[in-house]
């Protein structure tokens, strides 16, 4: 390596500094993989600054244009990132990986290179074990999410990735996502839950889980039929009872699709892409390609292992986030892939025991109210990983992808799932479910105001309510003159004051 290639690269530094980590091994090897969210430069000043993107550190830090200095570097500053490692190790010869750990085969960074290249690649390097020194975490639990972990005698480090080779995606400790952890919304919702009257709460638990089905259907531009909105829903009640395999995933998928003689059920066998097809020519406009069908087995199997390794002692959004996303980006389904992937966060919460028994958080409606920050979310890594991404056009207008491209989907950088999570949960709890129970509470007491002033069956409560809440309080003209044209108006009067006094004017029901 040398000073004059290794600072080559696509990005223009928003300041003066010299690029390093693993932006520099990426310029420099040509690496087929996209850079970091956060890319590392050393400065020409004294402070840290950040700049567009870019970290840059005191020019007082050393680093060496070297693989071995560049490799070290990227672990202490930046963590692990396994898919640019992966794409590094499969780029140079393995001898020059056996020089580097050779030079400090008992230094720490030396041994979780070691220990990386080993692990990614299946592949056994020419050096023997280590037989003295502490074991060291291959992954820093300071910097990123990790399990426990096991012993790997041979390099005398810890192999507590959250994954395992077939797949691995890790999630950085942002201060965000530790102010997150800080607010233990886990216990703010049993609170919560602890207050409201059981005979409330049992009805509040259904309407979260209609309005979870309902989002869910309607962020993927359906309008379902109501049953099988209902069933829906009943699936999401269950989530957290059924252990996760690829034979519940395709139940779940059945419950999804239903009978549609247009869909075929199943795992993918063909290609897969998100996106439209351009009017004239039906040539696709891919947003996101799926990853081969012939990848998708392997990578399920992989998720499934890493939902098994995250169930103890793993912060549970974190563990929801990176299978439910990871599982919607792989596209295993031809069909029902975006319902399913939003289902396995409620699996994985509920198994946990993150929310409180008997209530699902309704996940899918706080996305939908983030819908633009949802969708770009999804498509900021689909969209990073696309230049890598060769493929062809079928005769059926599917595309079909010519290069190996799992690694893309096994390695992947879910730290911005995780905090999208994050809000969309504290969002249902310090909002939906408050909410629903004083909505329940509000309709029982206008409810008891109208049986006042008369026997009224539920389907006319029902009805007035709604007329009411979509007009602010005051029943309609439409109302007046047509479904209620027999009340008289001191008597629709004390119906609208009876619900200004349950639910405050102006109330609504979302």
């Amino acid at each position: 390596m040398n000073n004059d290639s290794i600072y080559s690269g696509r990005y223009v530094l928003p300041a003066p500094g010299t690029p390093a980590g693993y932006t520099a091994l990426i310029n420099y090897y040509h690496l087929k993989t996209p850079y970091p969210s956060l890319k590392m430069a050393i400065g020409e000043g004294y402070v840290q600054q950040d700049h567009d993107g870019w970290r840059f550190l005191s020019k007082r830090v050393r680093i060496e244009p070297t693989l071995g200095s560049q490799l070290t570097f990227a672990l202490r500053y930046e963590g692990i990132n396994l898919l640019v490692l992966k794409k590094l190790f499969e780029a140079i010869p393995v001898q020059e990986i056996e020089d580097v750990v050779k030079k400090s085969i008992t230094g720490q960074y030396a041994r979780r290179i070691w220990f990386l290249y080993e692990w990614l690649m299946d592949r056994r390097l020419s050096l023997d074990d280590v037989t003295q020194g502490n074991y060291i975490p291959a992954l820093d639990p300071k910097q990123q999410y990790a399990v426990a972990g096991i012993r790997s005698p041979r390099h005398r480090v810890i192999d507590n990735l959250p994954g395992t080779p077939a797949f691995c995606p890790l999630v950085t400790k942002t201060p965000e996502l530790l102010e997150f952890e800080s607010l233990a919304l886990q216990d703010r919702a049993s609170t919560l839950v602890s207050t409201i009257p059981e005979e409330i709460l049992s009805r509040v638990a259904a309407f979260l889980l209609l309005k979870d089905s309902r989002a869910s259907f309607t962020i993927e531009h359906e309008s379902p039929t109501p049953d099988r909105l209902a069933r829906w829903a009943t699936a999401i009640g269950h989530a957290g009872r059924i252990p996760l395999s690829k034979e519940e995933l395709l139940r779940l998928q059945e419950l999804v699709i239903g009978e549609s003689v247009f869909i075929k059920p199943g795992f993918r066998t063909e290609g897969g892409f998100v996106g439209e097809h351009e009017p004239m020519t039906g040539f696709p406009i891919v947003e996101h390609a799926s990853s081969r069908s012939e990848d998708v087995i392997p990578l399920v199997e992989g998720i499934l292992a890493y939902e098994q390794r995250t169930r103890d002692s793993f912060d549970p959004v974190v563990s929801a986030a990176s299978v439910a996303f990871g599982f919607v980006q792989v596209h295993p389904f031809s069909d029902g892939n975006g319902r399913i992937h939003r289902y396995l966060i409620h699996h994985i919460l509920a198994q946990r025991g993150f929310n409180p028994p008997g209530i699902i958080f309704p996940v899918s409606h706080a996305m939908l109210k983030r819908t633009q920050e949802y969708q770009r979310v999804l498509r900021a890594y689909s969209s990073s990983i696309l230049p890598f991404i060769k493929w062809t056009v079928t005769p059926d207008y599917n595309i079909h992808v010519l290069n190996e491209t799992a690694d893309y989907y096994r390695y992947f950088d879910a730290t911005e799932y995780t905090l999208f999570l994050y809000r969309c949960v504290q969002d249902t709890i310090e909002h939906d479910l408050s909410q629903e129970a004083s909505h329940i509470i509000a309709y029982d007491r206008f409810r008891a105001g109208l049986q006042r002033l008369g026997e009224m069956p539920d389907r006319s409560v029902q009805l007035l309510y709604q007329f009411l809440r979509q007009h602010n309080g005051v029943l309609s003209k439409r109302a007046k003159e047509k479904e209620f044209k027999e009340l008289s108006v001191q008597m629709i009067e004390e119906i609208e004051a009876i619900y200004a006094e349950a639910f405050g004017t102006g109330s609504s029901l979302e």
